[in-house]
């Protein structure tokens, strides 16, 4: 689509990516208006900026007023439901919806590399920055990832790539969005209290694929039957990665080795006991992004130095310290009972898990055979905690503390753990009954375990 000054552009969410829409579009002479359900602030410095800078904001709720005059279309913050009247009502009057990144992506003819799946992305994507970083290629990463597309797109040059972290929540709201590789790392259940279904889940994560063309590449899961019978539909060339099959184009293991497979060549790219993450997750993870790197052009030396290197981000399996003979870890992004599971499978020792947040509706109950293999004790809290209980007590787990609050599960989970044990933060639940965010939770357990 093609930006025209004058027109009339409503942005939905005073966040990051509603505060960088905003400015991109004044910049372009559009007429922005900004709107959040939040309270105006004394004194209100994002409010304060967005009005010295020429848009409207109206705080305080979502009124359908702001439909007149009637914008040429919304961009909406990816969080809020649409079914808030004032959304809905704009969709039933044929008002186009859109999130960030599909503003932002009109703005570039960089090649974009998005990146999606239920979990794994946000390690998948710094993966594959981080080797075409390596192979001199100087990659611009953003989206879900923490840096908005729409902050940095105008400063993206012609031939560096995009690496874009993007959710089903982003990719609802996409029209003419055109990766020219895309990668889908898994699908299981998630964010149903949004989506309705599973099925609509997937076919939100399925629209990443909608504006591809011939030339372009999918990298997709071989071992998931949901994604593989589903590849037939597209029309981008098929890339594969297997952790239990050899495939014949794309990257799978022989041998003990890490291999890419091509027209009908193989070639070794490393030992998989030589990568530096841990977990047979990541090992999906590092055949997603060597699959993205190599088909991107990366040379197999950079790929593979970069995944002996590569430790992990922060919130995600981090080590925090080690404290009379226990390791604690940090694994806040886990945000759903599927992210918590790899994380558990990932260890040999004796957990004691720290979980719960917010309610989804999930009974948890399809954990109790990792949590019997791998969990001794467990300390719960937040919306979720008792259903936890019923999953742990399920699991024959004889060990669990419900608690209050983090502080006071760090505290236990001290108490509790045994030297040779894990203390593990690994939710399985999003952050938002307690925290603002994953990140805030997991610096808060990092401190809170500094400070035993």
């Amino acid at each position: 689509m093609e930006l025209r000054k004058g027109q009339r552009a409503l942005i939905m969410g005073l966040a990051k990516s509603g505060l960088a829409s905003a400015r991109l579009l004044s910049e372009h002479g559009l007429s922005v208006c900004v709107n959040d359900r939040r309270e105006r602030a004394t004194p209100d410095d994002e409010a304060d900026a967005l009005e010295e800078s020429g848009c409207e904001v109206v705080l305080g709720g979502h009124p359908i007023s702001l439909l007149e005059p009637r914008p040429d279309f919304i961009v909406k913050n990816p969080g809020i439901p649409y079914s808030v009247p004032l959304v809905a009502e704009a969709a039933r009057l044929g008002i186009p919806i859109y999130t960030e990144i599909e503003v932002a992506s009109w703005l570039t003819q960089s090649p974009i590399i998005a990146i999606t799946g239920s979990n794994g992305k946000t390690t998948t994507t710094s993966l594959v920055g981080a080797m075409l970083e390596a192979a001199g290629k100087q990659p611009v990463v953003a989206g879900n990832i923490g840096t908005v597309l729409s902050g940095v797109v105008e400063h993206v040059r012609l031939e560096q790539p995009i690496v874009l972290e993007v959710s089903s929540f982003q990719l609802m709201g996409t029209k003419e969005f055109h990766p020219t590789m895309a990668a889908l790392l898994n699908l299981y259940p998630a964010h149903l209290d949004y989506h309705g279904t599973f099925e609509a889940y997937i076919d939100a994560k399925w629209r990443m694929f909608a504006n591809m063309e011939k030339e372009d590449v999918a990298i997709l899961n071989f071992d998931q039957d949901i994604i593989r019978n589903r590849a037939g539909e597209l029309t981008p060339e098929v890339v594969w990665f297997s952790r239990t099959a050899e495939v014949a184009t794309g990257v799978c293991i022989r041998d003990g080795q890490i291999v890419v497979r091509n027209n009908g060549e193989t070639t070794a790219v490393l030992a998989v006991d030589q990568l530096a993450l841990r977990g047979e997750h990541n090992l999906e993870n590092a055949l997603a992004a060597t699959a993205m790197s190599i088909w991107a052009g990366a040379p197999v030396a950079a790929v593979a130095d970069t995944l002996r290197s590569f430790t992990g981000i922060e919130h995600r399996l981090e080590f925090v310290r080690e404290l009379q003979g226990v390791s604690y870890f940090n694994d806040s992004k886990a945000t759903n009972p599927e992210a918590a599971l790899r994380a558990l499978r990932s260890f040999e020792t004796p957990i004691v898990w720290i979980a719960g947040g917010l309610d989804r509706g999930i009974d948890f109950l399809n954990m109790t055979a990792d949590l019997a293999r791998h969990v001794r004790a467990a300390v719960v809290l937040g919306q979720s905690a008792e259903k936890l209980m019923r999953a742990c007590h399920a699991a024959g787990i004889a060990v669990v503390r419900q608690v209050a609050d983090l502080d006071e599960a760090v505290r236990t989970a001290s108490d509790i753990a045994q030297p040779g044990e894990t203390v593990l933060l690994s939710p399985a639940c999003a952050s938002w009954d307690m925290f603002s965010s994953f990140e805030v939770r997991g610096s808060m357990f990092k401190n809170l375990v500094h400070t035993l």
